[in-house]
């Protein structure tokens, strides 16, 4: 039998600070700018009950650590479960199964704040932010650890959302964090802006948006989409997180592409690739910048290979047993 880790979503809660999860998935993603594989999630959908079970994974040699995300969502449950298993890059042998709920938007906003880190002016100190959740608080808490923000301003279509939003970011950072009565107020003159929604509509004009700005799309995970118009696409410097990707579910970039604003060219490079410096990131201070995210188990890896090595420094989890196949099918 091969003894596996079982780590709660509980025991991983608060076991990392924003700041240390950027430095680990900043590790990931040079690892997969360097030799690791990666590819864009699989996801089946179903019709009757309404759902999806999706996935994705990753190989990080230099980070050690390869898996990544099983989860469905819809049918006949209203929440989602997400289940991460970790295994030994090396020797193959899974170490660890994580339930991975509390550290999605950590991992996620700590991708969005390596984008920003090498994409974005270094002396952005302005951020807006369209959206409210717990992606655009994972985001914020993130980036903030990169750039040292004067102002923060926050949109949502709901005011208690963004009041509340911006009181409570404004008693934990030193920025000076407020309610925007639109988006465009938010992003107007903003050196970065986060977008972390659900929208199938650009949640911003490109007219808004100041040259020199840099932006991170969080919500363009599907077809249907596109909170960054196919204006603002076609103006910057374009960087998904894995070009693969791009091609199948960038709901902005594809919108672009079929309306014809950009060709397949428009990808300047993956995010890898610039942080392990086979390619440029921003060369000027006028440029505009384009960080588009869909998830990938990227983050997702690196940032469950980071908890698990703490969790065992800590004396977390219980041991779990798992059948190895050469025992399972010899019998033996």
């Amino acid at each position: 039998m091969t003894d596996v880790l079982f780590l709660r979503s509980d025991e991983l809660a608060g076991l990392a600070t924003p700041a240390e999860y950027v430095k680990w998935v900043r590790a990931g993603y040079e690892s997969h700018g360097q030799t690791g594989t990666a590819e864009p999630r699989t996801k089946l959908v179903n019709g009757d009950p309404p759902g999806m079970c999706t996935g994705y994974l990753s190989i990080l040699p230099e980070v050690g650590g390869m898996g990544g995300y099983t989860y469905a969502a819809g049918f006949g449950d209203a929440d989602v479960h997400f289940a991460l298993p970790l295994f030994d890059a090396e020797s193959g042998r899974m170490l660890a199964l994580l339930d991975g709920a509390s550290m999605n938007p950590f991992k996620t906003g700590a991708t969005g704040a390596v984008a920003v880190d090498e994409l974005a002016r270094e002396d952005a100190s302005t951020c807006a932010v369209v959206g409210s959740g717990a992606q655009a608080r994972g985001q914020l808490k993130a980036t903030a650890t990169v750039r040292d923000f004067e102002e923060v301003r926050v949109f949502s279509p709901t005011p208690e959302s963004r009041e509340s939003f911006a009181a409570d970011f404004d008693d934990r950072l030193a920025a000076d964090v407020t309610a925007a009565d639109s988006a465009s107020a938010a992003v107007s003159g903003a050196d970065v802006v986060i977008t972390a929604t659900r929208a199938s509509d650009p949640v911003f004009h490109d007219d808004d948006l100041a040259d020199g700005a840099h932006v991170t799309a969080m919500g363009q995970y599907d077809r249907g989409k596109q909170e960054i118009s196919a204006e603002t696409v076609a103006r910057s410097t374009y960087v998904p997180d894995l070009r693969e990707r791009a091609f199948q579910d960038a709901g902005a970039f594809l919108a672009a592409r079929d309306a014809g604003f950009v060709n397949d060219d428009h990808i300047h490079a993956e995010l890898g690739e610039v942080v392990a410096g086979s390619a440029e990131g921003r060369t000027s201070d006028e440029e505009v910048t384009l960080f588009d995210s869909g998830g990938t188990g990227i983050e997702t890896v690196a940032a469950a290979w980071g908890l698990y090595e703490r969790a065992k420094e800590r004396g977390l989890g219980e041991t779990i047993e798992f059948a190895p196949g050469s025992e399972a099918l010899t019998g033996e």
